[in-house]
């Protein structure tokens, strides 16, 4: 019984990674957006001109 119960746990567990890779790869980009805003605005203050 806790075999079955593992191997469906598991396998829930691996349909919602393989769903969830496009969500990651669009989180990803939005990060990598917002880090490209953070080092433009860091270039800004670098002389204290915030």
């Amino acid at each position: 019984m806790k075999r079955l119960l593992a191997l469906m746990v598991l396998s829930m567990f691996s349909m919602g990674m393989l769903a969830g890779c496009n969500t990651m790869a669009g989180a990803g980009k939005d990060v990598q957006k917002v880090g490209e805003k953070v080092e433009d605005k860091a270039e800004d203050c670098k002389d204290a001109k915030c």
